[in-house]
């Protein structure tokens, strides 16, 4: 069998030429599968489709999940994983389909996880911070849990993207869109403490280099961060979406718990509208309580 991307080249000119899909919808395949062919590759380390079982396709899902997509992105995913498969049925060049078996997720608006305010400090002091990566991996939590930004966000932070006087990360989300967030003390100690154990600082000449490295001071792969973060929220927290998404719904909750503006959340999260923003927040229970006696005429 030839390998993961001779294979996805012939399957999308088979949906060109054969099937008659628009270049949209082509574009949207080819998206999905890369992403696919990119976790088997780089983290199940296959590079035969003939290798792929069920439980690889329901890792790749979980993985989606904790980068903190929806039901229906990750149902649509599959779904082009599925038609993959399908063809490789049709040709002849597989002759089990493990796709077959494997469940699309229920789209539904449920609410995500996150983390108690009371076990955060907990969740924070899980690195071995005696030794490199420990630390390292301190700064990240802490810029995680202090900012509310995603993991992409998080992976193209340079040196220069941090204001250490003024406390401010300048942060590319998506649509190429910039915004400055506020940070911490404890995020700046820990950021601080990380740069000095890579022997640099918040300087000019320092500004291009990227935030956070592997041990060969390349910029750090998204697989690893969600990676090591996981094995540390699994410590303190139980559930299927234990990936690093995880901190920016308990950001955006603890912000709400405290009385923040939802618009002021959304700024800070990089929505572009409330609605996303009501998703990501959970109000304690306790909490809605007081706002309806509060500001209810009857909530006596």
């Amino acid at each position: 069998m030839a390998n993961l991307r001779t294979i996805l080249s012939e399957f999308l000119s088979y949906l060109e030429k054969e099937r008659g899909f628009s270049t949209h919808t082509i574009k949207a395949y080819h998206t999905d599968l890369n992403r696919f062919i990119s976790f088997l590759s780089e983290e199940e380390k296959i590079s035969n489709f003939m290798a792929v079982n069920r439980h690889t396709i329901r890792n790749y899902l979980g993985v989606e999940f904790d980068q903190g997509l929806s039901s229906k992105t990750v149902a649509r995913r599959l779904a082009s994983v599925k038609s993959l498969f399908k063809y490789l049925m049709q040709s002849e060049q597989l002759k089990d389909n493990p796709a077959i078996h494997v469940k699309s997720p229920k789209i539904s608006q449920t609410l995500p996880n996150f983390i108690d305010e009371k076990v955060i400090d907990i969740l924070m002091e899980s690195p071995d911070v005696s030794t490199k990566k420990g630390v390292r991996d301190r700064a990240i939590l802490e810029l995680f849990y202090s900012t509310g930004i995603r993991l992409s966000e998080l992976i193209e932070l340079n040196i220069g993207s941090i204001d250490p006087i003024n406390q401010l990360a300048k942060v590319h989300g998506k649509g190429d869109k910039e915004r400055l967030i506020p940070f911490g003390n404890r995020a700046k100690f820990w950021v601080e403490n990380y740069l000095k154990n890579r022997a640099l600082s918040f300087n000019s000449t320092s500004a291009h280099n990227p935030l956070f490295v592997n041990e060969k001071e390349k910029r750090i792969p998204k697989s690893t961060v969600q990676r090591r973060i996981r094995n540390y929220i699994k410590l303190v927290a139980e559930g299927e979406r234990l990936g690093p998404h995880i901190l920016r719904h308990t950001f955006a909750t603890h912000l709400m718990d405290r009385g923040a503006d939802i618009r002021a959340v959304k700024d800070l999260l990089g929505h572009n509208s409330l609605s996303s923003t009501q998703v990501y927040t959970h109000i304690k229970p306790e909490k809605m309580k007081k706002i309806y006696k509060q500001a209810h005429p009857h909530g006596d």
